[in-house]
């Protein structure tokens, strides 16, 4: 992951979809932020360093690694969030700024953020059929991909 996680739940499709409320203030956006991890993204795309990248927007980081997954035909395993955030707000919060990378060489990825000032941090590894939890419960590609092409039939029916 690159970019903060603050847990910025307001205005979020989580707490529309979920608990049914539109209320909080909307995530607050750094342009300095935005420039800088925008920048450092690109610049490890053309240097060939990244394999899969998708920006953080609606629904959070579990939403933008089950489209990664079912993208690419390649699962993942997640990590446990870290302390001090509740995973709802890890998981769900649409704070801005933040891209999901694939890459060949994490060490090297992560030595060349900091060195740009820019947070990183790993949410897990790919491989697999699916999108597993860390609780275990893993959701199958194939599951995903259903669920999803099911998702605007039925939104459009309501």
């Amino acid at each position: 992951l690159v970019g903060a996680t603050r847990g910025e739940l307001g205005q979020s499709l989580w707490l529309r979809e979920i608990h049914g409320r539109e209320d909080g203030p909307p995530p607050a956006l750094d342009l300095a932020a935005e420039r800088r991890n925008g920048d450092f993204v690109r610049g490890q795309i053309e240097a060939g360093h990244v394999l899969a990248c998708h920006d953080v927007a609606d629904g959070g980081l579990l939403v933008t690694l089950a489209e990664m997954v079912m993208a690419g035909n390649v699962g993942c395993v997640l990590a446990a969030p870290p302390s001090g955030i509740r995973p709802e707000s890890f998981w769900f919060a649409e704070d801005q700024s933040r891209y999901v990378v694939a890459v060949r060489d994490e060490d090297a990825f992560i030595a060349s953020a900091a060195a740009a000032g820019v947070e990183t941090r790993i949410l897990g590894r790919s491989g697999g059929d699916g999108l597993t939890l860390p609780s275990g419960a893993t959701i199958s590609t194939a599951r995903l991909n259903a669920v999803n092409s099911a998702f605007f039939p039925a939104l459009m029916d309501r």
